[in-house]
């Protein structure tokens, strides 16, 4: 069918603002003769009286209007509750902002925030971005790639002219003046970024900082805010983000297909990442891990695809790469000593309080990246010494093999793992640092979509547990298309017992109940993945407390 111009479909979508009254979205498709798609008007309406009517589409990266040196405005975050999201809105609030924010849910990350000064809401509302009043609207908002362009928030800023920005247009406008160090990788950017931070600030350097987990050794726990010409941000490939940005060093820690909501299979990863090395500015740094496969396949076209617009520096275990670890070993402090080594030649002796080979090759990337910004004429000795010395404090980051407590002799221990290869780390980790000991690893999946595609390696990797127990998936954003669940993935592990436990709270109830009727008390539980299973860690050693004081008042004691 042909329609003329004059034809037309209106829908209307009606809402509540927080004071009761009702709002009205009216859309007008007006659909010229055989185009598609159609443009969109918008207009608001309230009382009957027509407010704003203007053309309207989501654009993600409109011309950025606010001042960051005028810093008297606000700022709206749709989608604050994430720790991405919750860093930029802490760090605007450390600028002079005025911050609000909304997400579906409450999280642990938005209690900070509002402590600080953020007005913070659950749900997402027109009356979000307005003022008690009425008579103000945010300067800006800035957008989750978790948000869909039709989040009534969105809509409302759209449709009266408040300007609104994903969030890697954001990062990119809020790091353009900065000496930008961007850490990427499919796994290992929060501790590389977070160690990375650490040590500079610790040497003096009065950096800025966006990170993607809490730091407990960083005052701001996810950001630093200084005064000091380098910026340390954990670049995502998620959604693109990080093509917005122009690093003057780019790292990236490893490349494997992760997001698969998102690309298709590996060499779409490729493809992103090697846009992304197109963005780092002339006369820049490359550092980038030589021992992972996927990331210096990226190396093989260098010559064709960048030219000599910046220079390339390789790291890992190999003696291959520029930088590189000799002599592994673990240590005292249940993390791993290792000589440094650069093109052959060994320099020092490095020792971690974090566990794993994959903590070494992060420590390496920082001493590179490091030593890089000193320049050449400053690597010496000394230099070295200062950045071992700084590299022995740091104590990790939140949900990387963090520590939950010790009780009955049994170790609980909570990571972010959602991906096989993060899986088999954590794994190697937990037996570095416990070697005789039993080992229950509690897995949530995350996103059937990743379930589906890396089933047979999630199976691999938890099988080198001495017991496994997988939950309900956690499904994030999505709908399970797939048919599949824990059930299947608990039924295909070899080896270990293995068992499907849908609830967190019968989860813990099942350990409770295995810990304290248990002799032999030489067990470590892992809670690992990316959704609410953190929540378990906690919770089981609370039941075991309260079950200890139980046990020490039938006997009299105090």
């Amino acid at each position: 069918m042909s329609l003329s111009v004059s034809n037309s479909l209106h829908f209307t979508v009606y809402f509540l603002d927080g004071h009761g009254n009702q709002f009205s979205i009216k859309r007008c498709l007006c659909c010229k003769s055989n185009r598609i798609p159609p443009s969109v008007l918008l207009y608001v309406e309230k009382k009957s009286s027509i407010a704003v009517l203007r053309n309207c589409a989501y654009k993600k990266n409109q011309e950025c209007t606010v001042d960051f040196k005028n810093r008297k405005e606000w700022i709206h975050f749709v989608g604050i509750g994430g720790c991405g999201m919750s860093a930029l809105a802490k760090l605007a609030l450390k600028q002079g902002f005025e911050v609000s924010g909304s997400d579906i849910v409450w999280s642990s990350y938005m209690s900070g925030l509002q402590e600080a000064g953020a007005n913070l809401y659950i749900g997402h509302s027109v009356s979000n971005i307005k003022s008690n009043d009425g008579s103000r609207f945010p300067n800006a908002i800035v957008v989750s790639s978790a948000i869909s362009q039709d989040n009534v928030e969105i809509l409302l800023a759209e449709a009266i002219g408040v300007p609104v920005y994903k969030r890697g247009y954001w990062l990119a406008k809020l790091t353009e003046n900065y000496n930008l160090i961007a850490v990427s990788g499919s796994h290992g950017k929060s501790t590389t970024a977070s160690m990375l931070a650490y040590v500079l600030k610790a040497m003096g350097d009065d950096l800025t900082a966006v990170l993607g987990a809490h730091v407990p050794q960083l005052p701001d726990r996810s950001i630093l805010y200084g005064g000091g010409q380098n910026f340390v941000l954990e670049a995502d490939e998620y959604d693109g983000c990080f093509l917005e940005l122009s690093p003057s060093i780019a790292i990236v820690t490893n490349l494997e297909w992760e997001h698969v909501d998102i690309f298709q299979d590996e060499e779409a990863v490729k493809s992103i990442f090697r846009r992304f090395l197109k963005q780092i500015r002339v006369g820049g740094h490359l550092i980038i891990c030589g021992d992972s496969q996927g990331a210096y396949c990226l190396l093989d076209r260098s010559s064709d695809l960048f030219g000599n617009n910046y220079r390339t520096i390789t790291y890992g275990i190999s003696s291959f790469n520029d930088w590189y670890a000799e002599s592994i070993r673990p240590n005292s402090y249940g993390g791993n000593d290792y000589i440094l080594c650069k093109r052959g030649c060994p320099l020092a002796e490095i020792s971690l309080q974090i566990p794993g080979v994959h903590n070494v090759l992060n420590s390496i990337a920082v001493i590179a990246t490091v030593l890089t910004l000193m320049g050449d004429q400053r690597q010496s000795r000394e230099s070295i010494d200062c950045i071992k010395l700084q590299l022995s404090k740091f104590v990790g980051v939140s949900r990387r093999f963090q520590v939950i407590g010790t009780i009955y002799g049994c170790h609980i221990y909570d990571d972010y793992a959602h991906h096989p290869t993060e899986v088999r780390a954590v794994l190697q980790a937990a037996r570095q640092r416990f070697p005789d000991k039993t080992l229950l690893v509690v897995f949530q999946p995350h996103t059937y979509s990743r379930l589906v595609a890396l089933k047979d390696k999630f199976v691999a990797a938890l099988s080198d547990a001495d017991q496994v127990v997988v939950t309900a998936v956690y499904a994030s954003r999505e709908t399970n298309e797939w048919n599949i669940g824990g059930r299947d993935l608990a039924a295909s592990i070899i080896g270990p017992p293995s068992e499907y436990i849908a609830s967190l709270e019968d989860v813990v109830d099942k350990l409770v109940l295995q810990i304290s009727s248990e002799t032999n008390h030489g067990i470590v539980i892992l809670t690992v993945g990316a959704g609410d299973i953190t929540t378990v860690g906690p919770k089981l050693l609370q039941e075991l407390q309260k079950r200890s004081k139980l046990m020490k008042m039938s006997h009299g004691e105090t």
